[in-house]
């Protein structure tokens, strides 16, 4: 384990999201400050009301030398912006997804060394893995670049390969990668497709069960895995942060047991997910809304199915996590969903 000095300074980007603002508020709660990366000043303002010790820096990684000048006095780079609407809105957005998590990616690790700054941390993804199914998946499981049929998965496996090779060529320079499952909790804001999945559950959208398993976990697990990635963690080294294996058999019924709702029980077959995956997308790009399935989304379950174990010895020996129950994590989020006025504001519980 490498041993590095505490935290001061902190620059964050993606500060909005569902990780970069659970990060930010780890950060500060540590008494780090920051200087939080938003797209929008007023959801900025929005999400960060009441928090002292945040500095909102107005920028987009769309055009990462605009803002480069505030990356100056930062000790470290948490890096957890990244584009993936395709999955839940529809269509194919490769050059936007190129633009932002490849190209934006390679110009903030070369922006931030230009600062002075020699830690980053890279916000990679499950998605760069790959595996037989059922067999647990720790981080030597590397996907190859050719097998990376979805659009999001080959712009992540490309932006790790950007930072991989900056650090070839900057010996001084030191960067880890952690690698999150399907995030959730509170402050979803966006939503994501965890917070869409979670309204469309309670509200009684979801027509019925999917097929499938996923590696759930709560966002401030993560956040506290990537502040430990940047104390702690070995150049060049990822980090699983994956959380727990469930099919959507087990998760449907616990939102519906927490949130005290009635779930659907019937089974969804692949030929009726495309037919609503296709009806769905349609219904994206006429109202510009956010969807439960795209046929991105679909095309990967089939894909995917079973490919959701993994082994965190190494974290939790490297990087000492550990996850939350995801009862908690689930309760947590309706929780701040009700009490922002998203859901009906009946009490979450959660039962022994």
């Amino acid at each position: 384990m490498e041993k590095t000095k505490a935290l001061r300074s902190a620059f964050v980007t993606g500060a909005t999201g569902l990780l970069g603002n659970n990060l930010v508020r780890e950060l500060v709660a540590r008494g780090v400050s920051v200087k939080a990366l938003v797209r929008s000043k007023a959801k900025g303002q929005q999400q960060f009301a009441g928090v002292k010790g945040v500095e909102l820096v107005l920028g987009d990684m769309a055009d990462v030398p605009a803002f480069a000048g505030a990356l100056q006095g930062c000790d470290v780079v948490f890096h957890t912006a990244a584009f993936f609407r395709d999955n839940f809105k529809g269509g194919s957005h490769w050059e936007e997804l190129k633009r932002i998590n490849v190209d934006g990616t390679r110009q903030l690790i070369e922006q931030a060394y230009g600062a002075g700054i020699r830690r980053f941390v890279q916000t990679s993804s499950i998605a760069v893995l790959n595996g037989e199914p059922g067999v647990p998946m720790d981080e030597t499981c590397l996907r190859d670049l050719a097998d990376a049929d979805d659009d999001y998965y080959r712009s992540k496996i490309m932006a790790d390969q950007v930072v991989s090779a900056f650090l070839g060529t900057h010996p001084d320079m030191h960067a880890s990668f952690v690698l999150p499952g399907w995030m959730w909790g509170p402050a979803d804001i966006g939503p994501t497709s965890s917070g869409q999945f979670v309204n469309d559950v309670v509200l009684g959208k979801l027509p019925g069960l999917v097929p499938g398993s996923f590696s759930v976990v709560d966002a401030r697990d993560v956040a506290r895995a990537q502040i430990s990635a940047a104390e702690h963690g070995q150049r060049g080294e990822r980090y699983l942060a994956a959380g727990r294996h469930m099919t959507m058999q087990e998760l449907v019924p616990l939102v519906g047991k927490i949130a005290g709702i009635k779930t659907p029980t019937r089974h969804l077959p692949f030929p009726l997910l495309y037919l609503l995956a296709a009806v769905q997308e349609l219904y994206a790009r006429i109202t510009g809304k956010p969807i439960l399935l795209s046929l991105a989304t679909v095309r990967l379950m089939r894909k995917e199915a079973g490919r959701s174990h993994f082994n965190h010895t190494k974290s939790e020996q490297k990087l000492q996590l550990k996850f939350r129950p995801i009862e908690q994590t689930v309760a947590d989020t309706l929780a701040w969903y009700r009490g922002n006025g998203w859901l009906p504001g009946v009490p979450t519980r959660i039962e022994s």
